[in-house]
């Protein structure tokens, strides 16, 4: 049976698409996450930045590129844009969110949240709370986190390795299997990664070189059969390069974990914690983790104040260096 499971976590939301018992779609959205997708927004006209791109600023106080500057308006003039892209975090930067000119005569207006975004897929949405058994950890959220942030995904006789550049993602195929069959495996296995963390924009998959045609043709076939359209994508061609262009509206789970590894993680603790509040009675809880994670919680008593009314229990933090980033508890 097809289902969402929607969890409305601490700091963050979630959301997975499973299909048999097993995720092939996650969601994931954060309270600072900025603009998303889909909002109405006022906004001020900037100065171009140094590359001659055009800057407005959110009511919010967000920056975003504008896609084109409507005739008659100049800069500090006041306009309603339509967001296109949230910020994205790279490596060493943040990419700004995208928008263009609103429809003229629309009001403003919140993007929808993604609660709202599963509801209108028309498929069954289950809200899943703390105290009930872990579903979407019995479908295997953990696993595709772990995928997100190691960028390596093992698949029957070989192992895919996803590469986030500034320009594009490059995921290649290895294993042990024979050209053809290890390219039409890998094809299979990277949509479903794809698929599973949201990876959009750019990407090239680099399948073992195979002089047949009718080869890479059936790779090509097996990369279409798992992943649903939109995309576009090219042949596989000679050197077994195969090249995919899907639209990118915000990050990945691959990028959230990869360049947010502290943020990710943090959050991930909170859940876990919450968790073990609402099935274990007592006035306390104590939470041992990374110092880097404590640190970031720490510097967040909203989350903290969350924590402690849904649970009706004390939090105490203590840093461990003992503990690896990933790896807290709660008692």
């Amino acid at each position: 049976m097809l289902e969402w499971i929607y969890e409305d976590g601490i700091g963050e939301r979630r959301a997975a698409l499973v299909d048999g018992g097993h995720i092939i779609e996650c969601h994931v959205e954060r309270d600072d996450d900025g603009v998303s997708v889909g909002a109405l927004c006022d906004a001020r006209i900037l100065p171009p930045d140094g590359g001659g791109m055009t800057l407005v600023r959110l009511a919010g106080g967000e920056e975003a590129l504008l896609s084109a500057l409507p005739s008659g308006t100049s800069i500090g003039t006041d306009i309603l844009v339509a967001v296109t892209r949230s910020a994205i975090a790279e490596r060493d930067m943040v990419k700004r969110a995208k928008c263009r000119p609103a429809p003229e005569g629309a009001p403003p207006r919140p993007a929808p949240t993604l609660f709202e975004r599963i509801q209108a897929t028309g498929t069954p949405v289950r809200t899943l709370h703390p105290h009930e058994d872990d579903a979407l950890e019995d479908a295997g959220w953990s696993e595709w986190s772990d995928v997100a942030l190691s960028g390596t995904m093992a698949f029957a006789g070989g192992v895919l390795r996803m590469a986030l550049t500034p320009a594009m993602v490059v995921i290649d195929v290895d294993g042990t299997l024979a050209a053809a069959e290890l390219a039409r495996k890998g094809a299979e296995a990277a949509a479903r990664a794809i698929r599973a963390l949201g990876i959009a924009g750019n990407i090239v998959i680099d399948l073992p070189t195979q002089d047949s045609k009718a080869g890479r043709i059936a790779a090509a076939e097996a990369f279409d059969a798992a992943l649903p359209l939109p995309f576009e994508r090219t042949a596989v061609n000679g050197y077994g390069l195969l090249q995919i262009i899907r639209h990118r509206t915000g990050p990945s789970l691959a990028e959230r974990w990869q360049f947010a590894p502290v943020a990710s993680a943090a959050l991930a603790l909170l859940r876990r914690a919450e968790r073990h509040g609402a099935r274990n009675a007592g006035a306390e809880m104590l939470i041992t983790a990374n110092p880097a994670e404590i640190a970031w919680v720490s510097a967040r008593p909203a989350l903290v104040d969350a924590l402690t009314r849904r649970t009706a229990r004390h939090m105490a933090l203590q840093a461990d260096t003992a503990i690896g980033i990933g790896h807290g508890h709660a008692i």
